[in-house]
């Protein structure tokens, strides 16, 4: 009497918590905090130290130099959720917490609803964490930005680890 393991239905995988996702976001936050710092190093290196003077104990700066600093921060940023949302479903942060990303499916997401569910998270997070405080009330354990970009948190079981 054998067991036909090809007509099973994979066990429902559960949604990932509030304290979970915030962990994995707090890990990721101190990754790209270093990238940040290593840009700003980048860049001060190669425009120099002329482009600061000190007024009135404060330090000024160049206004083009901030904006592009600012891009390369912003760009950084959404590059590391995007890519890493796309290749494998999982940050850092969100590897050592054991949540994935994915689409209803079951798939790693497109490149469009990673760059949704990064635009929308931002809101989702600075309005008093209104967007993430919601999975709390939702039936499914969706955020809004999870909603919005048709995508979905998993928490994934011990054995697996699925970065590659």
């Amino acid at each position: 009497m054998g067991v036909d393991v090809q007509n099973e239905t994979p066990p429902a995988q559960l949604s990932a918590g509030l304290l979970r996702r915030l962990a994995a976001l707090l890990y990721d936050s101190f990754l790209i905090a270093a990238i940040w710092m290593l840009l700003g190093f980048l860049l001060q290196l190669l425009v120099g130290p002329a482009t600061s003077s000190l007024v009135d104990g404060q330090v000024q700066t160049d206004p083009q130099l901030d904006l592009i600093l600012f891009s390369l921060m912003v760009f950084s940023a959404s590059g590391f959720y995007i890519w890493f949302w796309c290749q494998s479903g999982q940050t850092l942060g969100m590897l050592a917490w054991r949540i994935k990303v994915q689409d209803y499916d079951g798939k790693l997401i497109s490149i469009q609803q990673a760059l949704l569910r990064y635009l929308l998270a931002w809101p989702a997070f600075l309005f008093i964490g209104a967007g993430y405080l919601w999975l709390l009330l939702d039936l499914n354990n969706d955020a809004i930005h999870d909603k919005l970009s048709r995508t979905k948190v998993v928490l994934l079981p011990k054995e697996i680890q699925l970065l590659k």
